[in-house]
């Protein structure tokens, strides 16, 4: 007969080949859109990511990437695979952790189970663990190269140690727990910090364990301890100790002169020499818990060197190498993410508040002459007396958010935000919209995969949905069974176990309400973060679990046999995790998805060799850094990102030759472009100017500083400014006509000086640093711009943009009108026609979610739009029917549903004579429409974008017929249109 550990093995590594094949059927075959395509292209060459890094993450990946054994197409498959592995881990230790959990419940040893316990111990396992694997969230993460899934791993066996720690009995072993359990999260640190806000909560473990009658003060002496123990590793440890070294590094370097890193040499030395002779002397006195600790701190360290490799290899200058953190001082920056500022927790402004004044706060050093000399500062800011409030969630003065606020509060302009209003948004839009609602998707339900969806409820199973969300594959009813499942388990744990009850209620509520609380979210994220919460859905997964136990002792009252009590208990509830694999299936399973690489080649192939290609925030960029690093696709073109262009590192990195593009050109130098130097330019029109200003001469005063045109700051410093909103630029006309680089048909608009509005907006480093590469190039590489980039970033130049397939061309050319820039017609056929890919786009089996709706597609359809509107002003008819087929045909509405863009294909069908499918597209296109704005009216719902977008679409179908002479067809949807816009424009006058 097979003992229970034997069982209880068997039956974890069995959930866990469940989900590993879930994960590895699911599995996305290359990149993936926003970090992922960033991750694979740094573990394969080991550079460095974006703030704070993931070390162990990317070294562990490298060893992944080796198995493509030399195909650098199947690189990122095998660094996927990485995540796959640890899911598939986590699970198994969330088994083994829930059967942990519920032989305490059953209060039996091992070998007195009988086989109704032992049935009922798997069941729980089972359930609880399937229905993690199987959880929104946590799939999602599974199956791309994301950190979340490995963290995910280590937060599993860190819990599981716990628990298996407190069982051991024997006092030198349990140490050795301990010390594992150190090690553990010393290693976490170097993939994410989610592992670390357990701590508090494990804290209570050892705390029950060691004193048998806890009582409420030791309890919360024992949680002040964790908290102690993760404020020492977080601020202590990861950013403590390379701040003291670089302390010492300053000091050695300028007090004595001794070269640089002698500082940090010395520093190590005192500090490990400190830390062995700690242990030796715990040793030697037999001070075991000193030597425990001690040992232990010192395996965290150990677990957390693996951050060495930032240091390291941003020495070597990969092509990736953000902030370079080569030096300690640069490297306490990096673990800072002060890149992306901070967000106030306990006290601070809102986002009505004004600032009144600045103050220096950390010196920022660089190496010169031997020495660290301070370039400059950075600053904090003092506020209006009385702005500032306690909690402050309302916070954010990024572009847009103000009125965000505003709208979701009920503020009027200029009016500050009351406690009751701020509480009032944590409530509501942090904590509500931000958290439950992730949690009820993962356990109750969830409308769809559209951003901001809702979570979907049991009675909503009659609601009547339009087609595009009844047909949406993320549109998935749990009938609220996991939720009840899971909240029958808490109650059993009440009753039975009170301990461990509070010990996974503290775990769940910092995973999860605490975590909303500590990240205090703007108004709007750029996606969903349901990703950053997966570990409180861990924990109520465990509760899931011990809800067998509570259907399994509600069944024996009722049966009184406890053996068939557990079949059924586990059989049933196992019901919970089957739907959910059911329903979900379809929008986890990414096989046959590869357009987030297409999308990425095709921006590249839209440019021409050795091009300069400005894009913007991640989507544009890290699937772009994966073709180039990974798949060695188009290094020639140098990938310049607008959001790291006012950065000193990133400047100069530029400058330096990658793969087969040589630096860039700039005429200001390292000077101009340190920290904090020319970071604002404001705007300040100078009569004398006021006409223009030549812009190489302008970047010369600049670079001289020159106080012609510098203003004073509020802090006594002096600023250059833009003196005009004017700018123009000499143009050496023959040299131009020699490149060949501008059609024929625009030869007649070339001229010796371009010369353009940039408006009277202030100038920022990272437009400075556009400018001077644009002046500097003098048209001997090709510059675009990648056209998913907002309007404010294209500088005011438009009109001598050029359109080639996904990006513009700047040419010394302007086409007055062309406010949106002019196509080249040839080149962009060529491009789209020819050297431009959209695998599986037309297979309407494989998922796309709205990640590849947005702005891939769109992307997509303006270009075929703007080559088939410009081949049919130019009268080709056959070349613009070719390109339209081939809009229609690599993104059908079966699997890429028409959207607004679609409705102007409609007109352009009736122009190539193709009625019947400019009639078949708008009668699609408008019963979608009118579904969706008779569901909005229904439900109330206003102000959409949807809402918008939907309307948009009847208005141009009814214009486009009409000019078609299809009166019978504009009349009928016509008639639809007007009914719409009445119906919402009485609803929003009765609303207000």
């Amino acid at each position: 007969m097979m003992t229970f550990k034997r069982i209880n093995n068997l039956t974890g590594w069995i959930v866990f080949a469940i989900a590993l094949l879930t994960y590895r059927l699911t599995i996305e075959q290359t990149a993936s859109f926003w970090d992922c395509g960033e991750f694979i292209a740094c573990a394969f060459k080991l550079q460095v990511p974006h703030p704070p890094g993931a070390p162990f993450f990317l070294l562990v990946g490298r060893l992944f990437s080796m198995f493509a054994l030399g195909d650098v197409t199947r690189v990122a498959f095998w660094v996927n695979m990485l995540s796959v592995l640890c899911s598939a881990f986590t699970i198994l230790f969330l088994f083994w952790t829930i059967t942990l959990l519920t032989r305490k419940l059953i209060g039996k040893p091992d070998n007195e189970m009988t086989p109704g316990d032992v049935i009922l111990s798997m069941g729980a396992g089972i359930v609880g663990a399937l229905a993690y694997a199987w959880s929104d969230s946590f799939w999602f993460s599974a199956v791309e190269a994301e950190v979340y899934a490995m963290s995910s791993f280590f937060t599993a066996i860190v819990i599981w140690a716990v628990f298996k720690w407190e069982k051991i009995e024997d006092a030198s072993e349990e140490n050795r727990w301990l010390i594992f359990i150190a090690y553990l999260t010393g290693i976490s640190i170097g993939v994410h910090l989610l592992n670390l806000v357990t701590i508090p909560a494990l804290a209570l473990v050892y705390y029950f364990k060691k004193y048998p009658r806890p009582g409420f003060f030791g309890g919360v002496m024992a949680l002040m301890g964790g908290l102690v123990v993760l404020g020492i590793i977080n601020s202590g440890i990861i950013t403590g100790l390379p701040t003291l070294a670089g302390k010492f590094e300053i000091f050695f370097v300028n007090t004595f002169g001794l070269p640089y890193k002698s500082g940090i040499i010395v520093f190590i030395f005192l500090f490990l020499g400190s830390l062995v002779w700690g242990i030796r002397y715990a040793h030697q006195k037999g001070k075991v818990l000193l030597n425990t600790c001690l040992l232990s701190f010192a395996f965290v360290l150990i677990g957390y060197a693996s951050y060495l490799l930032v240091l390291v290899r941003s020495e070597h200058n990969p092509p990736i190498n953000e902030n370079n953190p080569s030096d300690v001082l640069s490297f306490v920056s990096y673990l800072n993410r002060e890149q992306y500022g901070s967000r106030p927790l306990l006290y601070g402004p809102s986002f009505t508040s004004r600032p009144v004044s600045q103050k220096r706060d950390t010196p920022v050093y660089q190496k010169k002459d031997g020495k660290y000399v301070i370039q400059g500062y950075r600053y904090d800011y003092d506020y209006e007396p009385g702005s500032s409030m306690l909690l402050p969630r309302l916070y954010s003065t990024q572009p847009g958010h103000p009125q965000l606020y505003q709208q979701m509060t009920g503020l009027a302009e200029g009016q500050k935000p009351t406690m009751v209003q701020n509480l009032s948004f944590m409530f509501s839009h942090q904590l509500g919209h931000m958290y439950w609602r992730y949690f009820l998707w993962n356990f109750v339900g969830r409308e769809s995969d559209v951003e901001g969806a809702g979570a979907m409820l049991p009675w909503d199973v009659v609601k009547t949905y339009p087609s595009s969300i009844a047909q949406n594959r993320a549109h998935n009813n749990f009938f609220m069974l996991p939720l009840l499942l899971g909240l029958a388990g808490i109650v059993a744990l009440y009753f039975k176990n009170k301990k461990d009850l509070l010990v996974l209620g503290l775990l769940f509520l910092l995973t999860g309400v605490a975590l909303v609380i500590y990240l205090n979210s703007p108004p709007v994220e750029p996606r969903e973060r349901d990703y950053i919460y997966v570990g409180s859905f861990y924990i109520f997964c465990m509760w899931i679990g011990m809800g067998v136990v509570a259907v399994a002792d509600g069944v024996r009252k009722w049966s009184g046999n406890a053996s068939k009590s557990a079949v059924f208990a586990s059989v049933v509830s196992l019901a919970i995790p089957v739907i959910m694999v059911i329903k979900g299936w379809d929008n986890h399973n990414r096989s046959n998805r590869y357009h987030a690489v297409d999308f990425a080649k095709n921006l590249l192939n839209s440019c021409a060799p050795n091009a300069i290609l400005f894009t913007g925030g991640d989507n544009d960029t890290f699937p772009l850094w994966y073709a180039q690093e990974v798949e060695g696709f188009r290094t020639d073109v140098r990938v310049c990102v607008q959001t790291f262009l006012g950065t000193d590192w990133y400047i100069n990195q530029l400058k330096r030759k990658t793969n087969k593009s040589e630096g860039l050109p700039l005429s200001l130098d390292t000077n101009s472009y340190a920290f904090g130097k020319n970071d604002y330019l404001p705007f300040y029109e100078i009569p004398g100017v006021k006409s223009g200003i030549n812009l190489k001469e302008y970047l010369e005063l600049i670079g001289q500083e020159n106080k012609a045109i510098q203003v004073p700051l509020t802090s006594g410093d002096m600023a250059s400014i833009l003196p005009s909103s004017v700018l123009f630029l000499p143009v050496n006309t023959k040299e131009v006509e020699k490149m060949n680089i501008v059609k024929k048909e625009l030869l007649p608009l070339l001229a010796d000086s371009m010369s353009w509005t940039i408006g009277k907006n202030d100038l920022y480093k990272a437009d400075l640093v556009m400018l001077d590469i644009i002046a500097s190039n003098n048209w001997k590489r090709p510059v675009y711009f990648s056209s998913t980039m907002g309007g404010s970033n294209n500088l005011g130049l438009k009109e001598y943009m050029q359109l080639e397939g996904y990006t513009y061309r700047l040419l010394p050319v302007r086409v007055p009108g062309a406010s949106d820039g002019y196509v080249n017609s040839d080149v962009m056929y060529d491009n789209l026609m020819n050297k431009m890919s959209w695998r599986e786009l037309s297979n309407k089996e494989t998922y796309y979610d709205n990640t590849y709706l947005g702005a891939p597609v769109a992307t997509a359809r303006i270009a075929f739009l703007r080559l088939t509107n410009q081949l049919l002003a130019e009268n080709r008819k056959e070349d613009a029917r070719k390109v339209m087929d081939k809009a229609l045909a690599v993104m059908p509405d079966n699997s890429i549903p028409y959207d607004q863009i679609s409705s102007n294909y409609i007109g352009m069908l009736f122009d190539l004579g193709e009625n019947k499918k400019a009639l078949d597209t708008a009668k699609t296109m408008a019963l979608r429409a009118n579904e969706n704005l008779e569901f909005a009216k229904k439900n109330q719902v206003s102000g959409s974008r949807d809402i918008n977008a939907d309307l948009y679409i009847l208005q141009t179908i009814v214009q486009e017929c009409k000019q078609a002479k299809q009166d019978t067809a504009a009349r009928e949807y016509e008639a639809i249109f007007r009914k719409h816009l009445l119906a919402f424009n009485l609803y929003s006058s009765d609303a207000e």
